[in-house]
């Protein structure tokens, strides 16, 4: 298996923004905590600009954050709970694991 192949294997993430809300910077921040921390285990984290307040953010094409539905923008900590136990439930996420 190539290592072309062996990323395009690798879970893929869509954070949905309002670009006239102005909310670019926190899907950018946001983006770079997922990647940060789940360098090996992503293969992508891709911004896309949305408008009427949406703030979404997909997980291989399931919602797992959306500003409406979850009351607001996700804490990192919080977010990468949701992504670390779709795509590798037994990482440790260190200090963000603690409630």
């Amino acid at each position: 298996m190539s290592a072309e192949q062996a990323e395009s294997d690798l879970p893929k993430v869509e954070i949905y923004y309002c670009s006239l809300c102005g909310w670019l910077l926190r899907a950018s921040w946001l983006s770079q905590e997922l990647l940060t921390t789940f360098s090996q285990e992503l293969a992508e984290v891709a911004l896309k600009p949305a408008t009427k307040g949406r703030f979404q953010i997909y997980l291989d094409g399931e919602l797992i954050w959306c500003r409406v539905k979850d009351a607001g923008f996700p804490e990192a900590k919080i977010l990468k709970r949701r992504v670390r136990d779709k795509i590798a439930p037994d990482m440790s996420l260190g200090h963000s694991d603690v409630k």
